[in-house]
């Protein structure tokens, strides 16, 4: 649905037809719709004071498949109408029940059962190539999604000689980074609403330098794709404060995977190499200084022994 709003356009279209049952329905959802995007039909059916069937005929009646096909309509409604203090007070004001956990685990299946759909293979193939065949990759995510940026550019460092992380905490330490990209490098960009403007600038820099730039992003109308010419994209919007990144957290360990077996041979080098320093610097717990061997004894010298031998 184009318009955000569509669930309650069609709720006003509708409401001067609809029977008393539906009218109260439709009025508790037009005024509790961050409360109602929580709730199964049988649950609003008993907050409203009428059975999950008229609910059902509801959902069907306002031109949706069923109810599930409804609540992902009031997602898109709560998703567009709260600001990010109204989606903290929604996310608390439920995580109190027990079917909170089991609510949240099933809206992020929600998120990734479409992501093959939404990914464009072609342009997935396209970015695998553009990085192969550049020079140098910058990465930028900033705020939430620096974590997904620094976990790139980490597995980026395992098959490539020359990646650059791009950290700032202003659009001048951005510029400083990128003051050599040119036609033979690329930017990968990551972002996410509300979208950085940081990260658009550093986009628009490497595109007006001739530079390669793909996104990874949540919607084909995301500004990040004005300097693009390659677009990832995968969902992550949630009901709450904090939005989900599981999808374009897969969408990255893809990209990564497609990226080693490409690179096969150099990773496994790499990886060879990094094993032998682990070892001999003792990185991991496996490696440890030698445990203590409990079977020495310390022998104390008695009073009076001579110290000299």
């Amino acid at each position: 649905m184009s318009n955000t709003n569509d669930l309650l356009n069609r709720i006003n279209a509708k409401y001067s037809t609809m029977s008393k049952g539906h009218k109260l329905l439709a009025t508790y959802i037009t005024d509790n719709y961050d409360k109602a995007v929580f709730l199964t039909a049988a649950k609003m059916g008993e907050t409203v004071g009428i059975s999950e069937s008229t609910v059902v005929r509801f959902a069907t009646s306002l031109g949706y498949k069923g109810y599930p096909d409804f609540q992902k309509a009031l997602e898109e409604l709560v998703r567009n109408k709260l600001n990010s203090v109204q989606r903290m007070e929604v996310t608390y004001g439920v995580s109190a029940s027990r079917r909170f956990l089991r609510l949240y685990c099933s809206l992020i299946v929600t998120r990734l059962r479409p992501l093959w759909k939404k990914i464009d293979a072609d342009a997935f193939d396209l970015a695998v190539d553009t990085i192969l065949q550049s020079r140098k990759i910058y990465i930028v995510g900033i705020r939430s999604c620096a974590p997904l940026a620094s976990f790139l550019a980490f597995y980026m460092n395992l098959m490539f000689e020359d990646v650059c992380l791009l950290t700032t905490n202003s659009s001048s330490e951005l510029f400083e980074q990128m003051v050599r990209i040119g036609k033979d490098d690329v930017i990968i960009g990551i972002s996410f609403p509300r979208y950085s403007m940081r990260t658009l600038k550093a986009l628009e820099f490497a595109n007006n330098r001739s530079a390669k730039v793909i996104t990874i992003t949540d919607s084909i109308h995301s500004p990040m794709n004005l300097y693009s010419s390659c677009n990832l994209i995968a969902d992550s919007d949630m009901a709450s404060i904090v939005d989900s990144l599981v999808a374009p957290l897969s969408v990255i360990n893809a990209l990564i995977v497609a990226l080693c077996m490409k690179k096969q041979s150099i990773v496994a080098k790499t990886l060879t190499e990094l094993e032998d320093i682990w070892n001999e610097y003792q990185v991991y717990e496996n490696d440890e200084i030698d445990y203590i061997d409990d079977s020495i004894k310390v022998h104390y010298a008695k009073l009076g022994d001579s110290q000299d031998e």
